[in-house]
């Protein structure tokens, strides 16, 4: 595995509706196709993974020959920087994709706009050829609305625990299998020298996640059973009790408020992070002598007696701009069943959606990207915990934003207490509903 946590982190930010963005319409309009039913279909993916991503991806695409009348398609890597105002300006103006990948979200925000077309039944016809029975249990589940589904799962990144195994058996100490074992393990870190508790906090870090992770450990989550807000709860309050237990304790690197992932990978590579709550492309970022000492250990279970962890379904979506519904579906139905190249050749592109795949030897070799799979994904839950799994456009108001960080900051840096910290972002969450 290769993955970028950068690259990770930016394909969850929320899909902010367009604002400006003239000049990449103008480009994108110079760029497509010409008129008529003979108009390819577009596919626009990110750039997942690392260097072999992108290249592999454009070899898989550009392969598909299309039976009949259906049109062929072409292939676009969308930059992460701007990739909102790209797609939304396109998007706006008809010269965007039939065929996408991009945040987590943006399906969410373009449904809700009438862009998105509909996958029940591109999924109804993988019932027939064994597509739809090959995805991990839950993943599809994510991706339905009232009105459908307005995606299709594609990679999945998640938060788990990873510990480094030198440091912990110098602290005389085994990994941690419980909220109290965890406190346990920390201490004797901290005799060490060493943090448990490996954060980032600061505008470029993932802090707010490891929280709400936290949250759904716990058994809760930020939004209830009719998608909406409801932060203020028992089991937030005693998950983030835990937290403030651990900063008070010197648990956590006092930088840790204002880090990026780039300095807490620093801190890993350094001895100075032994545990913490990290995506799934952590050992080979820290890289070095410390990449192969840092193991994914098992799910906590907390106070409250549960399990559970944070995870964001990264997805495909069809456009209702497109030249053939049904080109756009069998293009699909085509990239699905020969994707497996962008995992077993290693590209970086994170954990996969289908069984098929995870149970490739290629995949298998990585014995942490395969226990993530097989032990986290099935206890791992979305935004939307504890109300349900299916992700609404509402979550983008929890996805990378302001207020996520405002609240991270504002529990560890001890400025609010937990009640005040979840009860800010009750209200806050609340005002910004639409």
């Amino acid at each position: 595995m290769n993955n970028s946590h950068d690259v990770a982190r930016l394909s969850r930010r929320s899909f902010l509706a367009a604002s400006g963005g003239v000049a990449a319409a103008a480009l994108l309009a110079a760029c497509s196709s010409g008129g008529g039913s003979a108009k390819p279909i577009k596919f626009w993916n990110m750039p997942w993974g690392g260097i072999d991503f992108a290249p592999t991806d454009k070899q898989i695409t550009l392969a598909y020959k299309p039976s009949g009348e259906l049109p062929p398609a072409t292939y676009q890597s969308v930059q992460w920087a701007n990739f909102t105002t790209t797609f939304a300006s396109a998007v706006a103006s008809n010269t965007g994709p039939a065929v996408s990948s991009g945040s987590g979200t943006q399906a969410f925000q373009f449904a809700k706009q009438h862009h998105i077309a509909y996958a029940d039944d591109l999924l109804d016809s993988w019932k027939k050829n064994g597509l739809y029975d090959d995805f991990l249990p839950g993943v599809l589940d994510a991706m339905k609305t009232p009105a459908g589904y307005v995606a299709v799962p594609y990679n999945l990144d998640m938060r788990v625990l990873w510990y480094r195994k030198a440091l912990l058996e110098k602290a005389g100490v085994t990994p941690p299998k419980d909220w109290q074992s965890y406190l346990d393990a920390c201490e004797a870190l901290k005799k060490i020298g060493t943090y448990g508790f490996g954060i980032a906090s600061g505008a470029q870090g993932n802090g707010f996640q490891i929280l709400v992770g936290l949250l759904i450990n716990n058994g809760g989550g930020l939004f209830d059973k009719e998608q909406k807000p409801n932060c203020v709860t028992q089991e937030n309050l005693d998950a983030l009790d835990f937290v403030v237990e651990m900063v008070r304790k010197g648990y956590m690197d006092p930088g840790s408020v204002g880090y990026s992932t780039t300095n807490a990978y620093s801190q890993w590579k350094a001895d100075k992070f032994a545990m913490g709550f990290e995506s799934p492309g952590l050992a080979q970022q820290v890289g070095g002598a410390a990449g192969p000492d840092i193991y994914v250990g098992d799910p906590l279970v907390s106070g409250n007696g549960k399990k559970g962890a944070l995870y964001f379904p990264n997805n495909i979506m069809m456009y209702t701009n497109t030249p053939s519904q049904k080109g756009s579906e069998a293009f699909l139905t085509y990239y699905y069943k020969n994707m497996a190249p962008l995992w077993t050749k290693n590209t970086g592109i994170g954990l996969p959606v289908l069984k098929s795949i995870a149970a490739t030897k290629e995949f298998q070799a990585d014995p942490n990207a395969a226990k993530m799979i097989s032990v986290w994904q099935p206890i791992c839950k979305t935004w939307a915990a504890p109300g349900g799994d299916a992700l609404f456009s509402n979550v983008t108001l929890v996805d990378s934003t302001p207020a996520m960080t405002t609240f991270a900051q504002s529990v560890l840096s001890l400025k609010a207490t937990p009640k005040e910290a979840l009860t800010t972002l009750q209200n806050t969450l609340v005002s910004q509903m639409k």
